[in-house]
């Protein structure tokens, strides 16, 4: 077989595998996302949800976010070009906080209303501070309805078990629960800096600048005196 052919596929290869990731990049980046994507049980985040687009090109007017059972209270930070408000929902049975109080409703929806269309082709972010609850291993999704000056979309599509996410058309915002990052055990005091060794051990001591010094004077003295020698036993063979 040519050679020349051969180089063009094995050159075709990478080039599609890159037009692929590109894509599947693209499409993701189309989405209403929320960041990170994963959070610590039983730890306080801020979550970003990102609006990227309008609604087939119309301009967004309002951006409400559900927030899941798990959650018991979300404080939204302020944007200077939207108003908030909170949509509160009564619990079927009253919760305690951590400060004591009794609760007997929740944070539901989160509604951001725009003072001024956010057009199709600029994109914009809503913080939310809430503390994860105690569920490692959980998926939460948080379903945003966007509503536009023409039109309104849905993300609220949420994977069914053993479904591929990245199928879906307007997937749900998700955040993923990890487990608490735990500090070791028998004296360990979480992870060591990188380079340095094993807990317990004694790091081998570092040469100093003056032994490397003496090493080359050392040397440089042996160069000399070989030098010297075979200077001396050719004076002395032409005299």
């Amino acid at each position: 077989m040519n050679i020349h052919k051969l180089s063009a596929r094995a050159l075709a290869v990478p080039a599609l595998a890159g037009v692929l990731l590109t894509a599947s990049a693209a499409v993701a980046s189309a989405h209403v996302t929320i960041s990170p994507s994963t959070g610590q049980a039983d730890a306080y985040a801020v979550l970003t949800v990102s609006v990227p687009h309008g609604c087939d090109g119309s301009a967004t007017t309002k951006i409400a976010i559900k927030l899941p059972d798990d959650i018991v209270t979300v404080t939204p930070t302020r944007n200077p070009l939207w108003t908030v408000a909170v949509t509160k929902k009564k619990l079927a049975q009253p919760v305690t906080d951590e400060h004591g109080s009794t609760i007997t409703e929740r944070d539901d929806t989160i509604t951001y209303t725009a003072r001024t269309p956010l057009p199709d082709h600029q994109r914009d972010a809503f913080e939310l501070s809430l503390k994860l609850p105690d569920k490692a291993g959980q998926t939460l999704a948080f379903p945003v309805v966007q509503t536009c000056q023409k039109g309104q979309t849905g993300w609220t599509e949420v994977a069914a078990n053993g479904q591929d996410a990245d199928s879906l058309e307007h997937p749900a915002p998700t955040v993923t629960l990890t487990a608490a990052s735990g500090t070791g055990q028998d004296g360990d005091h979480g992870p060591t800096a990188p380079g340095a060794p094993p807990t317990g051990q004694t790091p081998p001591a570092a040469a100093s600048p003056g032994a490397d010094l003496g090493v080359w004077g050392l040397g440089a003295g042996l160069l000399g005196l070989v030098a010297g020698v075979t200077a001396l036993v050719q004076v002395r063979r032409r005299s």
